[in-house]
């Protein structure tokens, strides 16, 4: 099926930013022009639950998404991207410090730490960057900087700390006093759809990319800059404007995937935010028609972003990456939202586009197929700054894949996540995008998919004889990666299985509360706000 024709559509707004949008004329102290002109901006663009298969780029011939899908053609597409600790937090901190989620320790949902080791902005401020974020970060406490100079967030009516209102939230006050921002009734980890109820222009969506938009429109700087702008769409509320629910209402959206190993999900209470259960085929498909009208909402304000670079004079000069902190099932396997193994959840989109200047091997448009994943982008950021990436930073510049005809690279990925929504969601899996093997710590089940004949992950292959010796190469490996963490996760050469979680390794930046005070205050399913 053909892609669905877009409406053309240019929105002219006047929307008063108080100023939110102006940006001081600061310096950096301590460094040249000379130093810091040579370097390329760096902008990291990065959507909320966003599953890897929702972009043209990755082969969806539904979704209409031609400015995503620019970065890709004008640089590379990455298709095996993942996020180690599929779900929101724990995902940041690996793309905040390109450490694994062993060395920085959540293996699971917790609190971004304060201070870590290494830490993404202020790394490329000390490298003469200046450094902003827009949109949602989920740090706590809600406003801090980890070296940004700056930050105007949205945090989705999340309120973690006394008093706290997000940016994007006072903004809405002043542009629709009295009105509800949460006005469609959805819940951010709800799977229920309707489309937004008030003006497309006070949508987070638009505040993010016309933030950004201002943002860029002023930088007038002989420094670098460092821009991340984080959408906090398409995670629930699947809420897009009326219109851009319309190019979706009459499309042919995939049915969610049912295997041989998933009926046991099936039968779940139904309620509005759960994390398993069959709730019918056009029910799914009616939140997926939602969600993707949400990412082609995003999608114009991503062209937004990337003409005023353009019309700035600053995209031939950049570098600019595109991904997401984790995907979303929409009912695959009977399983909703994050923090799982599968595809749906832990494949995420990755593309990046190189300045013009940057001598490669690799053609633009190209397509990759090596294991990437979210720690790789600040150790590619120091990369291209001139900086030194650490020896002991587990992230890898993703420049050797562009540049060296033969670059070395992991043969595969890690992934995990300490138990959520249900004790048994408890695993770690390793991938090299072809294969994937998951080991679930309680109940001492393994699974093994074949990616490149089942890319749907229908079939579990860890029971067929057949598969024995590829099912005992990924288990030692396996046990090699779980050696470090010591006897109650391998013993004498074996898995073990485990009647604890661990959420926080020994390499968290200690916080003076109990693991376990943090196992209740922030694993509790009812309480999970990714």
């Amino acid at each position: 099926m053909n892609k669905l024709n877009r409406r053309k559509f240019i929105q002219s707004t006047a929307l008063t930013t108080a100023g939110l949008g102006l940006i001081p004329p600061w310096t950096i102290a301590g460094r040249t022009q000379e130093n810091s002109t040579k370097k390329p901006h760096i902008i990291l663009i990065m959507t909320d639950q966003h599953r890897g298969d929702t972009l043209g780029c990755m082969g969806n011939k539904i979704i209409n998404t031609p400015n995503i899908d620019s970065i890709a053609s004008d640089g590379v597409c990455f298709r095996n991207g993942f996020s180690s600790t599929p779900s929101c937090t724990p995902a940041r901190a690996g793309l905040l410090t390109g450490l694994s989620p062993w060395n920085h320790g959540m293996l699971g949902y917790a609190r971004v730490a304060r201070k870590y080791k290494y830490e993404m902005p202020q790394m490329l401020r000390d490298l003469g960057y200046y450094t902003y974020g827009i949109g949602k970060m989920h740090w706590f406490p809600a406003k801090s900087l980890h070296g940004f100079h700056g930050t105007l967030v949205d945090e989705s009516g999340r309120a973690e700390q006394d008093g706290f209102v997000s940016d994007y939230r006072d903004w809405f006050k002043l542009q629709a006093p009295g009105e509800d921002p949460d006005k469609t009734g959805i819940d951010w980890n709800e799977h229920r759809a309707g489309v937004y109820q008030l003006k497309e222009q006070l949508h987070p969506t638009r505040w993010t990319g016309l933030t950004a938009v201002q943002l860029i429109q002023n930088y007038k700087l002989d420094k670098p800059l460092f821009l991340k702008v984080s959408f906090a769409r398409p995670h629930s509320p699947y809420d897009p404007p009326q219109r851009y629910f319309d190019m979706y209402k009459d499309a042919e959206i995939p049915r969610p995937s049912v295997g041989n190993w998933d009926a046991k999900f099936a039968d779940n209470p139904k309620t509005k935010d759960a994390a398993f259960g069959d709730f019918g085929a056009e029910y799914a498909m009616n939140s997926r028609k939602h969600y993707y009208a949400n990412i082609t909402f995003i999608d114009d304000q991503v062209g937004e972003i990337i003409r005023a670079l353009k019309e700035n004079g600053m995209y031939d000069d950049a570098l600019i990456c595109f991904t997401s902190d984790h995907g979303d099932m929409m009912g695959d396997h009977h399983h909703w939202r994050k923090t799982y193994a599968y595809q749906g959840s832990a494949n995420v989109p990755f593309l990046m586009k190189w300045p013009q200047t940057m001598a490669t091997r690799l053609s633009r448009g190209s397509q990759l197929n090596q294991p990437v994943e979210l720690r790789d982008f600040l150790p590619t950021f120091l990369d291209v700054a001139g900086g030194e990436v650490p020896d002991d930073m587990d992230g890898k510049s993703l420049i050797q894949l562009i540049k060296n005809k033969n670059p070395e690279w992991r043969p595969f990925i890690d992934l995990e996540h300490a138990t959520c929504y249900t004790k048994e969601n408890y695993w770690c899996a390793l991938t090299d995008g072809k294969m994937k093997y998951i080991w679930f710590f309680y109940t001492g089940e393994e699974q093994l998919f074949d990616l490149t004949d089942d890319p749907d992950e229908k079939i579990n292959l860890s029971g067929e004889l057949k598969q024995a010796e590829s099912l005992e190469l990924w288990r030692s490996r396996m046990i090699k990666h779980l050696e470090e963490r010591g006897e109650t996760f391998v013993k004498a050469g074996k898995l073990v299985q485990r009647n604890t979680t661990m959420l926080l390794s020994p390499n968290y930046p200690k916080d003076t509360r109990t693991e376990e005070q943090l196992l209740k205050s922030w694993m509790n399913e009812n309480t999970f706000k990714d």
